[in-house]
């Protein structure tokens, strides 16, 4: 998604490059490493070697929540916003354990304005259809040679059905399949509370329960609750599977790539603060 990128001899942890008048900063977990403690130690060494970062964007993959009210699809993306008392990201498995049911405790912090103001003109956009979400995707498949064929199959079975072996859902009961209307944007946008752990969640009835104490979630993920509080940051994850018992891999690929692209979307409509650089090597990083 990078519009260039920086050559940096002094580290293999950090890619440096610009996307649109924006220069970034960009770094992954260790292989192997997931989870909220990982992602804040990432997090924090970043913070220390660039210190003038202005803001995160966390961007990656996720398990959807869909409902009456959101519905939501494989390949989707979900953007954290603040609603109902929250900063846009939960921790469900941080607070207190009270007779029949757990209490979150506990506050993690909003996005900073800058980036609630660049959802705001998105969410204009893509209403007037000139968002550039597809022309990313597009362009990141193409050069990729991402084949979407293999992930055409987007099924959703009911909560209480219980995958039934195998790596694909080929020998799951076609009968216990959700009826879902067919749309025309593909993929969407949502934006709402995002449910951060340290568990990763595989059933269906667990997911809608969580949820439910949650007051509505748009999706689980394992890394974001352990960022808000030490880097302002938005959350933007890519729809890979639906948390339940039914969940593989084949979305993961593309739906990282619709997380990235939202998150490029995202850059090119915020103001470029001309006051926040730091330097690395020979060029001005104005850390993102």
């Amino acid at each position: 998604m990078l519009d260039e990128r920086y050559k940096d001899d002094s580290s293999s942890q950090y890619t440096l490059g610009r996307i649109g008048h924006h220069k970034v900063v960009m770094a992954c977990l260790p292989a192997g490493l997931i989870g909220t403690n990982a992602a804040a130690t990432v997090a924090t060494k970043m913070v220390f070697n660039f210190p003038s970062i202005r803001f995160g964007l966390m961007v990656g993959i996720g398990g959807g929540v869909p409902s009456k009210i959101s519905d939501i699809r494989l390949g989707d993306v979900v953007v954290s916003q603040p609603q109902n008392g929250n900063g846009g990201v939960v921790q469900y498995d941080f607070g207190k354990a009270r007779p029949g049911e757990f209490e979150t405790t506990g506050f993690l912090n909003a996005p900073p304005i800058p980036l609630l103001d660049a959802l705001s003109v998105l969410k204009s956009s893509h209403l007037l259809g000139k968002g550039r979400l597809g022309e990313y995707i597009g362009a990141a498949t193409h050069r990729l040679q991402f084949a979407l064929e293999t992930t055409r199959t987007d099924m959703l079975f009911e909560s209480n059905y219980e995958h039934n072996g195998g790596s694909t859902c080929e020998g799951c009961s076609k009968e216990r399949l959700v009826e879902r209307k067919p749309r025309d944007q593909d993929p969407a946008v949502h934006y709402g509370t995002i449910a951060s752990g340290n568990q990763v969640i595989r059933d269906g009835r667990t997911r809608d329960s969580l949820s439910s104490k949650l007051g509505g979630v748009l999706c689980f993920e394992m890394e974001a609750a352990g960022l808000m509080n030490s880097l302002p940051c938005l959350v933007i994850r890519g729809i890979c599977d639906y948390a339940d018992s039914h969940k593989n891999k084949a979305w993961q690929p593309y739906a990282a790539i619709t997380a990235a692209a939202y998150a490029k979307e995202v850059l090119t409509v915020i103001p470029r603060d001309k006051k926040t650089t730091t330097n690395v090597g020979d060029d001005a990083i104005e850390a993102v």
